[in-house]
């Protein structure tokens, strides 16, 4: 693990995993399909926070969710990507789109399919809840688990590290 939270000051786009980071990993699913999940309140109040500052955010999952797309909505998180199959290529994409290089975005996440983006962008960053692997290789180990505080505190440190955090 990399000793290096100066990186954060660099960093201008912060995307996140959602089941497991935004959540505790779990949703639930209902006879009938509905399929709900639990968010964090702070976390959401930290999103506004990096916005504010003028971080860039976004969601990059897996999985497509209703639920997702309207908290996000809510978040005013503009960059929401879901059903993603190649992480890495949507932050690529999003990256150019920003006109940003790998080294100015990090990356939150907390299961091996996470991997492969945590390793090309310029700060990376596990749960507390992350599957040891992440936690080993990540620049950061939230002490927060997903779905609980995790990340309000990555993006609290991410303001305070660009000197925004006077809110």
């Amino acid at each position: 693990m990399s000793s290096g939270l100066d990186k954060l000051e660099t960093i201008r786009l912060i995307a996140f995993d959602v089941d497991g980071v935004f959540t505790d990993g779990r949703f639930y699913l209902s006879d009938d399909g509905v399929e709900t999940k639990a968010f964090h309140t702070q976390d959401g109040y930290g999103v506004r926070r990096l916005l504010d500052a003028g971080i860039a955010a976004a969601v990059i999952s897996g999985r497509r969710s209703g639920a997702v797309e309207k908290r996000m909505a809510e978040l005013g998180v503009p960059h929401v990507i879901l059903g993603c199959k190649n992480k890495v290529a949507a932050m690529d994409e999003l990256a150019a789109e920003l006109q940003l290089s790998l080294d100015e975005c990090a990356f939150v996440g907390d299961d091996l399919p996470d991997m492969p983006l945590l390793e090309r962008v310029g700060f990376s960053v596990a749960v507390a809840n992350a599957v040891p692997a992440l936690q080993e290789y990540c620049d950061y180990v939230t002490r927060k688990p997903g779905g609980a505080g995790a990340v309000r505190e990555i993006c609290d440190l991410i303001v305070t590290a660009g000197g925004n955090s006077d809110r």
